[in-house]
């Protein structure tokens, strides 16, 4: 029995043993799933190595489809702890993002790119992580980086949103809003993209062979009000659930996409908020069922 179908055969069995309601609840498709996936953040807000991790796989590893090295954060671990935490990602039948870090080897050249590709490879990873929000890349470049990381064997998941990061300049005081987060419109024209220009250049990227597209939260539903679901509304309806992924760096955020979108929903969300991701997906936990009723049983 290889290995895949003996951690197959696990799932099954972790799954099966489960302490279950007596009332009804999504049964949630076993790893590895293609759509409701959900994605936790790894080291990045907090270490985390193995010990850590195995905890985090012990009790939820059920959920967890990916662990994302996020900004960068492998550049700064060691190389066998970084491979530890990938074979243990994979025992579990996790899989492991690079994160938006490749970008930044550009700057010296399209074979340090390679090079950096190829020691993701060895060093475990299964998703290489383009992030836009870096560079400003021709739909050029952004094909061969594509092409590149696909010759490898690694998948590729390109990041794409409709503004950039407000810059510096922008005094502190612009950006604080009396009644809420800061609205888009505090932004300059520069720093928005359009919804269309965020698709086509999506469709194009899966076209070449990039697997799915994450869609970052800034300007959807992050630093602007109200959140901008008309845009959410139709990335999904051109692109699809089963190709995008969504930040939800919130609780608000996650559950607002599961209620909307149901459970098939491809999510990020911090490590720490698997367990409240997942009452959700399975619909275990819902407020607006179980908020302010009172009951008498005898």
């Amino acid at each position: 029995m290889d290995r895949s179908m003996m951690q197959e055969g696990s799932e099954r069995k972790r799954m099966s043993n489960r302490f279950r309601s007596f009332t009804g609840s999504n049964n949630r498709p076993e790893k590895p799933r293609y759509v409701g996936v959900t994605e936790v953040r790894g080291p990045y807000y907090s270490a985390m190595g193995p010990h850590y991790l195995q905890e985090i796989f012990e009790a939820m590893g059920s959920y967890v489809d990916g662990v994302k090295f996020a900004g960068g954060s492998s550049s700064l671990m060691p190389k066998e702890l970084i491979k530890g935490i990938t074979e243990l990602a994979h025992s579990h039948g996790v899989y492991v993002s690079s994160g938006g870090w490749a970008e930044h080897n550009l700057v010296k050249g399209r074979g340090s790119f390679k090079q950096y590709v190829q020691q993701c490879k060895e060093l475990g990873f299964d998703t290489l992580e383009l992030s836009t929000g870096f560079l400003k890349l021709s739909d050029g470049d952004l094909l061969h980086l594509i092409r590149t990381a696909k010759s490898e064997g690694l998948k590729v998941k390109p990041e794409l949103g409709i503004s950039f990061e407000p810059p510096d300049e922008i005094p502190v005081e612009d950006l604080s809003a009396q009644n809420g987060p800061v609205t888009a419109s505090l932004w300059p024209d520069e720093g928005k993209k359009d919804v269309d220009w965020l698709i086509k250049r999506a469709e194009r990227w899966l076209e070449a062979g990039a697997d799915m597209i994450m869609i970052d939260s800034e300007g959807l539903t992050k630093n602007v009000n109200p959140w901008r679901t008309d845009i959410i509304a139709k990335i999904i309806g051109r692109l699809g659930l089963d190709k995008t992924m969504f930040e939800a760096a919130e609780p608000r955020v996650f559950e607002w996409f599961i209620k909307n979108y149901g459970s098939t929903v491809n999510l990020f969300v911090d490590h720490s908020q698997i367990v409240q991701v997942e009452t959700f997906r399975s619909m275990i936990w819902d407020t607006r069922v179980s908020s302010g009723h009172f009951l008498r049983y005898i």
